[in-house]
Parts: structure tokens; C-alpha cells; sequence
């Protein structure tokens, strides 16, 4: 009897490895299929930095595009500890955004313009200039372009 059940153990060994590993790669080609890739969330921005120089920068969809700008050494992160817009001085944070792109993020809230005038101590603000804190990365800006320290930047190159 013995015998008999060794011999069935190794007939139905190979059979049972066969399922399992079947099994286990067919829930993780479903599970890679399912998650989200790294690649599927980069959003590139061109920056244009104060010397005029054209730079690319990754950032995150969900992500502040400031957050991208420390990430990619363009801000120093210690400026902005707090992403919260009464937290902002509008000094680090200001960023000019290409009129294009403009149309596909949403406008500035009561906030940010507040922070803006404060910043500039002027009374308008230019339709171009936002704070990086408060603009979030999205699909849709795939391909913005964004200068640092100047306004309107791209009208020069």
C-alpha cells in the first residue's frame, strides 16, 4: 500500500506543481495588468530656468509641480515645507505657465491670488503667473512648459 501511494504521490506531484505555478502566474499577469506602471503617471514639463536655459522635468500625475521642481534640483525644498496654499510665501513658488496650458488646468482660487498680489505687491497679477504648490500635475499637462524667475519666458526663444 505503501508502495502504491508513492507511486500516486509522483504521478499527481507533477500535475499539482503544473496548476499552482499556472494559478500563480495567471493572477500576477492579471495583478500587472490591473496596477498601475510608474511610466503610465510621469508627466514631462519642459522648464525654462532664469538664464533661459530649456530643461526637462518629470513629474508625478497628482503630484505639485513644485514638488517636481525640488525633485529635479530647480527648488530648493526647504522653501516650501508645507504645500498648503496659506502656507506659501509666493517667493520660491511662483512659476510663469506657457499660455496654452493655461486653459488646461483650473483657474487660481481666491487664495492663491491673494498670495500672488501679496508676493508681487502689485495689485493684478499677470494671467500666466501661479504657484507651483497649487497647480497638480495631470495627464493633461503632459508637455507643459513653465519658466522660472521671468515672465513669459517663451516668448523669447
Amino acid at each position: 500500500m505503501a508502495m502504491v501511494m508513492r507511486r500516486l504521490g509522483q504521478r499527481i506531484a507533477p500535475i499539482a506543481r503544473f496548476h499552482s505555478t499556472s494559478a500563480t502566474a495567471a493572477v500576477s499577469a492579471a495583478t500587472r495588468a490591473s496596477a498601475p506602471r510608474v511610466v503610465d503617471q510621469i508627466v514631462k514639463i519642459t522648464v525654462i530656468d532664469e538664464d533661459g536655459h530649456r530643461l526637462p522635468v518629470n513629474g508625478f500625475v497628482g503630484q505639485s509641480l513644485f514638488k517636481a521642481l525640488t525633485r529635479s534640483g530647480l527648488r530648493d525644498p526647504r522653501s516650501h515645507l508645507l504645500e498648503y496654499v496659506s502656507a506659501c510665501s509666493g517667493e520660491t513658488c511662483q512659476v510663469s505657465i506657457a499660455n496654452e496650458w493655461l486653459q488646461k488646468m483650473p483657474p487660481r482660487t481666491e487664495d492663491e491670488l491673494d498670495v500672488l498680489v501679496r508676493a508681487s505687491g502689485k495689485e493684478k497679477v499677470d494671467v500666466h503667473t501661479r504657484l507651483g504648490c497649487q497647480v497638480v500635475l495631470t495627464h493633461d499637462l503632459d508637455g507643459m512648459v513653465v519658466a522660472l524667475g521671468q515672465e513669459k519666458a517663451w516668448y523669447y526663444l
